[in-house]
């Protein structure tokens, strides 16, 4: 597993991490972080939920999903077009450490849900989404 690029200190947000915060903050937040960052988080969220998925990996995912969760953090999410770029990269790190994990079924799941929240889904943006990881 290539955990060089997650940051070092990610794992102390996991303490922040509870399945109804996670959707209360995407419930919040889903129009302004946008499409890709939902998609990550969804991404996230299903291998976390995956029983093949090694405890180390959870580990990464629920530090990476408390810090998305967590209102105070490098750059704070209420700043217009920059708010959630700390919190992207920080998913897209997570997702690229676990990359192994993330199975078509996986995919379809994070995909389907994105789907039903967002009426314009284009599966163009979730390719784009993934070759950027």
């Amino acid at each position: 597993m290539n955990t060089s690029r997650v940051p070092k200190n990610i794992e102390q947000y996991k303490k922040h991490y509870t399945e109804p915060k996670l959707f209360f903050k995407i419930g919040k937040v889903f129009r302004k972080a946008g499409m890709k960052a939902i998609y990550y988080v969804l991404l996230l969220y299903y291998v976390l939920k995956d029983s093949d998925t090694p405890i180390k990996h959870k580990a990464i995912i629920l530090g990476a999903l408390g810090y998305f969760i967590l209102p105070a953090d490098l750059l704070p999410d209420i700043i217009p077009l920059l708010g959630f770029t700390d919190d992207i990269a920080a998913l897209a790190a997570c997702i690229k450490a676990v990359m192994e994990n993330v199975t078509p079924a996986v995919r379809q799941k994070a995909i389907q849900r994105l789907s039903d929240w967002f009426s314009d889904v284009q599966y163009s943006d979730v390719e784009k989404y993934d070759s950027e990881i």
